[in-house]
């Protein structure tokens, strides 16, 4: 820490005012008050220094020392990341409330990774080796599931002159790289610890587009609404239709090797029953604990909002961290409208011209920086001769919206809506109905093409199914407005046949419950099978009502129970027996004349 002391000489709720500060850099981070309360520089006006205080700044007097620690806001990376339960500081929860109790104290300080552990380090580069940015110096089995590749930390490149295996602590050299020339030699000692500026994106050494999409087991979102593996979402919604339920799927069966949970600025509770679930649940894919896989950041509502904006970026950090080793990471933010709130607090302190609903006008500008950081990539490094393609990792975004009342047309949403591609738009109704996932088919979609991979991948006449299933739901809500003015009876038969299947797609494919073991996650060959034979019937009642067969005789058929309880089928079995469901559609209809 340098020498670089400022007194405060005013204090408006979370931001600070203070002079004296002639070294400070933008978004540097100070030490505010005899307290020692954590705080980030965020505007310098001839001799003016502006701070965000991340903290409570209660009881702050005028004229109290302020330090500048040289530094901007940076997270520690390494291993004992996964498993931990940190705030927006990334400072771990469960340690604070240890030595301070339940509540954090201010200007209290612990180390974000456990110091005194020692990790088994197996290197896999030599002594003479020459390496670069990215390179993987070696592993530490950090849980049962993730292997901890320990990197050559960005912008450095040398000569490998010492590295050893065996047990160290994290602050521990394991490394040491040579680089420089005739002019000048530097020895660089790596630990198993990289820092970050958690403002600054992590490079990489390509970008690549999206080619396949992150499986959720949601069959409303894989079937019509797919995200991009390093792709970006946004769920919208007002209180009560689902979206911290939909993030909890997510983090539990989508496609993911680590999972990042933000809790930014949701309400006590909610968070609560993160932190009571997630480390009781079990991970589908291997059996060990999800824990063991995923970091959470806690910053509840009535946390400092300002602590509540950094978390967002810390939580991106550690993302593109397990990204440039090479996993798929799955970052979900509950919910960047508190965030949003966050900004517009914290501009309101600084006098700042507001744009719309009082949003800062650089609120669009912000998001964008923030969901342009997911994406699919080449890492940094030399991968080898045989390893052509690359070392590739990907980071996946998804943030929840709470629109105030579930308007949509609020900035918060409609900026996100710009910048990412998914949209999965939450409905009162369909909630209220309790049609879970409650998300709308009118209102969503996803500008992913992803029709060469389900026709690889799953079955050649995916698209086409799935298209013409979306089409009858649109279908049926032109159809509904027309039963709501003049009855039903004034359909004719085949506009009746729409809204029976259509009905069929609802119950029986779109609607799936989070809290049943045998429907909660629904694997996409389970899932073709069943729109499969959904839209099966849907083909044949056509060709019956063509047979003059009337809608009633076809609707009474035994085989629509059947097709109902094709969601109850475990995955393994459910192509077996949804085809059986096909024969018996098939000789049903034989049955009433139709071949």
């Amino acid at each position: 820490m340098n020498n670089n002391i400022g007194k405060v000489i005013r204090i408006a709720g979370p931001v600070v005012r203070a002079v004296g500060l002639e070294n400070i850099r933008l978004y540097d981070v100070v030490r505010v008050g005899e307290l020692g309360l954590i705080g980030e520089v965020i505007r310098l006006s001839e001799g003016l220094t502006t701070i965000q205080v991340y903290e409570d700044t209660s009881g702050i007097r005028v004229g109290e020392p302020v330090q500048s620690t040289g530094l901007p806001l940076v997270v520690r990376l390494g291993p004992g990341l996964l498993g931990q339960v940190y705030d927006g500081l990334q400072r771990p929860l469960e340690i604070l409330a240890e030595t301070g109790g339940e509540f954090i104290q201010r200007g209290v300080q612990a180390s974000p990774l456990p110091e005194d552990k020692r990790w088994q380090f197996t290197s896999h580069v030599s002594v003479g080796d020459v390496v670069g940015a990215g390179d993987i110096l070696g592993v530490v089995p950090e849980s049962q599931t993730i292997e901890h590749r320990i990197m050559v930390p960005p912008h450095q490149r040398g000569r490998v002159v010492s590295i050893r295996s065996g047990e160290f602590t994290v602050n521990e050299t394991v490394a040491v790289i040579r680089s420089g020339d005739e002019a000048g030699v530097n020895n660089r000692e790596i630990s198993l610890v990289q820092r970050w500026p958690v403002r600054q994106p992590r490079p990489c050494q390509t970008r690549l587009a999206p080619r396949e999409p992150l499986l959720t087991g949601t069959r409303i979102i894989d079937a019509f609404f797919p995200v991009a593996k390093g792709g970006s979402a946004i769920i919208p919604g007002g209180f009560g239709t689902g979206k911290t339920v939909t993030e909890h799927s997510l983090a539990r069966w989508a496609d993911a090797d680590v999972v990042v949970y933000v809790g930014c600025g949701e309400r006590g509770n909610e968070m609560t029953e993160v932190l009571e679930e997630f480390p009781k649940l079990e991970d589908p894919r291997t059996g060990a604990p999800l824990m063991e896989r995923t970091v959470l950041i806690a910053n509840t509502s009535n946390m400092p909002v300002a602590a509540r904006e950094a978390s967002i970026y810390t939580g991106i950090t550690i993302a593109e961290y397990y990204r440039d080793m090479g996993y798929d990471v799955l970052m979900l933010a509950d919910s960047t409208s508190r965030w949003g709130e966050a900004l517009r607090e914290i501009s309101g302190r600084l006098e700042e011209m507001p744009g719309e609903e009082g949003y800062p006008a650089y609120l669009a500008a912000r998001l964008a920086e923030f969901y342009e950081r997911s994406g699919r990539i080449i890492c940094l490094g030399n991968h080898g001769a045989s390893d052509t393609q690359g070392r590739m990792g990907s980071v996946s975004v998804v943030g929840a919206v709470s629109p105030p009342g579930g308007d949509f047309s609020e900035p918060v949403t409609q900026n996100s809506m710009r910048v990412a591609s998914t949209f999965w738009a939450l409905d009162y109704d369909l909630s209220r109905r309790r049609h879970f996932p409650a998300i709308n088919w009118t209102s969503s979609y996803s500008l992913y093409d992803f029709s060469d991979w389900f026709e690889s991948e799953v079955a050649t006449d995916w698209d086409e199914l799935s298209s013409e299933a979306m089409a009858l739901l649109q279908r049926e809500v032109e159809l509904l407005e027309i039963v709501q003015l003049v009855g039903p009876d004034a359909l004719a038969e085949r506009e009746r046949a729409v809204l029976a299947i259509a009905r069929m797609l609802r119950e029986d494919f779109l609607q799936q419950s989070a809290y049943r073991d045998v429907d909660r996650y629904c694997s996409i060959h389970k899932a073709y099978w069943m729109l499969k034979a959904v839209m099966d019937f849907y083909h044949r009642t056509q060709a019956a009502l063509d047979a003059k067969i009337s809608l009633e005789r076809v609707t009474a058929l035994s085989v629509v129970a059947d097709i109902a309880r094709m969601k109850e089928f475990q995955m393994e079995t459910a192509e077996k027996e949804i085809k059986a469901i096909m024969d018996r559609v098939q000789f049903s209809f034989a049955d009433l004349g139709v071949a």
